[in-house]
């Protein structure tokens, strides 16, 4: 198994949620770790609450746009001599039938679920040195499954799902492994469909550290393996009816 002390790493959409797992489980294994997310003050409270796990950083970015992300990595070239990994976590979700949706809703699912993925995708290729990388996208079993309500989203997951194997075959020769991991019901405030009001038992969903666990063993598989897809459910899903 590899090492994950003295790896650098970014973690998009880390101020909360999966994200913040994901942060906080590469600083205890010895990582440094940048972040970003779309408010200084939330960017700010969770690079405090974390500066005693390791070495973090962190910047306000929507990584929906091109030059947000540009200006992102950036500063985190001022910060890092070099980047090892990659987790597209930061996503959204709008929920609506098509015939309800504005275009909004459609370009707020799509430009940062899927099109923002591919800018940090960009980026961060750039930035791997001789020896590679490590991308990890961070999509949803909503990438095999559609659902009423679900267009949109569905549709971002489903592409980001073929945007990985795409680039994992594209660019597998340079050294850089890829994976998508596809949580289902993760117990964070981003969980919700308006046909499928919150439950007040939350305890059978998978929790933000289930999947940091998976994000953390695919990443310290040794060099000659890569674990290209992870499925994640819940053992005893809530019954309906």
């Amino acid at each position: 198994m590899e090492k994950l002390s003295g790896k650098k790493c970014v973690v998009t959409g880390g101020t909360r949620g999966i994200g913040r797992a994901i942060a906080e489980r590469l600083l205890r294994e010895g990582a440094a770790v940048a972040i970003c997310g779309q408010s200084g003050e939330s960017v700010n409270r969770a690079v405090r609450e974390m500066s005693g796990l390791g070495q973090i950083f962190g910047s306000v970015a929507n990584i929906s746009r091109a030059e947000d992300v540009t200006k992102f990595f950036e500063a985190v070239d001022k910060e890092f001599d070099v980047l090892d990994v990659l987790v597209n976590n930061a996503g959204t979700a709008r929920f609506r039938k098509v015939g309800e949706m504005s275009a909004e809703d459609w370009h707020r699912n799509i430009d940062l679920n899927l099109n923002g993925a591919f800018y940090c995708a960009r980026e961060a290729l750039r930035r791997f040195s001789a020896r590679g990388g490590f991308i990890v996208n961070v999509s949803s079993l909503a990438a095999k499954n559609a659902f009423s309500g679900g267009a949109a989203y569905n549709a971002s997951k489903f592409g980001l799902n073929g945007f990985s194997e795409a680039l994992m075959l594209d660019h597998r020769y340079d050294n850089v492994r890829v994976c998508s991991i596809m949580p289902g019901s993760v117990d964070t405030e981003f969980t919700g469909n308006p046909d499928k009001p919150r439950a007040n038992d939350r305890s059978w969903m998978i929790a933000p550290s289930d999947v940091a666990e998976a994000v953390g063993l695919v990443l310290k598989m040794p060099a000659r393996t890569m674990v290209s897809a992870i499925e994640m459910r819940p053992s005893r899903p809530m019954k309906l009816g």
